[in-house]
Parts: structure tokens; sequence; C-alpha cells
């Protein structure tokens, strides 16, 4: 799936940048752009059908989504490199997604997540083979949720921006064929990333991460001692 997602994105560098990727962004014709979007809905579609297939309860759907997206995502950047010799640094700028928005941001930040996500969605399998029910408790979730929102706003706000500042939030269905936002877009030149809301966001993920493993950790020896009570 990474090497089929480099694929389609060479072609479309052939296309629009044939002298290689770089913002700011070129004017793409919107029914091309259209058909963008189709082909991400339809990749959230076939990872969502991996999870669903490899997992029968909630927990572990999630985790395989997270696991196959994740893996999937680094190894796109890794045939990119292949393929194109691109990116020059981890740091380059990219443009990572495009539902609902366009989404941009230093190649590293999309990297950490995903090995963030490699991380905890391997621990959830793990227990889950071991025979363990996984489940999140209330503030786990919520220093999940937090952390993802601030990692989202990272990559959104720049274009959020540039929609809410000139008024074009009401024509959201209608900015890919928009005059006033394909000329703002075509000067966007991006030249400072939110790290620091990125690494809080991080952080919040980190922490939900650590109070899960440590809770199934406790619980793990709490067994254990109960069982040696008994001799067993």
């Amino acid at each position: 799936m990474g090497m089929l997602e480099t694929i389609v994105v060479v072609y479309l560098r052939m296309l629009y940048y044939p002298e290689g990727f770089s913002f700011p962004l070129r004017l793409i014709n919107s029914k091309v752009y259209g058909i963008e979007l189709l082909r991400e809905l339809a990749t959230l579609i076939m990872i969502g059908s991996i999870s669903c297939l490899a997992g029968k309860k909630l927990y572990i759907r999630l985790a395989y989504f997270l696991l196959t997206f994740a893996v999937w995502d680094i190894f796109y950047y890794i045939w990119l490199k292949v393929l194109l010799n691109w990116p020059a640094t981890i740091l380059d700028w990219d443009v990572l997604f495009l539902i609902p928005i366009v989404w941009v941001g230093p190649v590293l930040a999309p990297i950490i997540c995903s090995l963030v996500m490699v991380i905890i969605s391997s621990f959830i399998i793990f227990l889950d083979q071991m025979g363990i029910s996984v489940k999140f408790v209330f503030h786990e979730w919520v220093f999940i949720l937090i952390g993802s929102t601030m990692i989202l706003y990272t990559f959104i706000i720049d274009y959020s921006a540039i929609i809410f500042n000139n008024g074009l939030l009401n024509q959201l269905s209608t900015l890919s064929t928009n005059a006033e936002f394909q000329q703002r877009l075509m000067k966007y030149m991006p030249d400072h990333y939110q790290w620091i809301w990125f690494g809080l966001g991080i952080t919040f993920i980190v922490l939900a991460i650590y109070l899960f493993v440590r809770r199934y950790l406790s619980h793990k020896s709490d067994s254990v001692r109960n069982l040696n009570k008994f001799g067993l």
C-alpha cells in the first residue's frame, strides 16, 4: 500500500512538479483534486477493511487500523525516498492529507505520529493475543483526544487560517474552483511549524499510553500475587 500510494504521487509530481516538489503549491485541476479525495477515501476504506478482517472486537480492530495506517505511512516516505530521492531531509514540508481540508507539515511530524501508533497498537494486539481484555478508561481517552486535537491543529492551522481570514468558511464545498482561495493557496509558503503544540499533543498521548500500560502491568502483577497465595 505504501508503494502504491507513492507511485500515484510520482505521477502527480511528474504532471505538476516536473522540476521537483516544493511550496507554494501549484494549481491542480478541480477534477484531479476531486479524484485525489476519492483516492484518499478509498485508502481509508482499504485500511478499515483490513482491520475488520484482522480483529473481531472494536478495540482490536481500532488497533489494527492504527498499525496498518502507521506502517503504510512510514513506507510511503521510504518509497518516496527510493523512487524520487525525496525528502532531502525529514524536516521538508509535505502535503499530508486532503480530507476535509489540506494538511501540511514537516515529514518528521507524521513519522513521529506513526511510530507512536505502532507502539500503542502493538501493545493492544499483544494483550489481546495473551487473552487479556483491553479497554481504555475515561481519563486515558481524554488525554488521547486532547493530544490528537493538538496534533491535528498543527497540521490544518495554516490552511484553516486562509479560509477563516478570507471569509471562505461557507464555501468549503467549492474551494477547489474558488479563484480567490486558489490565488491565496498559490502564494502560501510554510515557514513555521507549531512544534510546541505538536510536542504537547504527543506528550498527552504518550501519557495516556503510559497510564494504560502501567494499569495493565499492575493488574498482571496482582493476578500473579493472587495465584501465588494459592500455591499456583
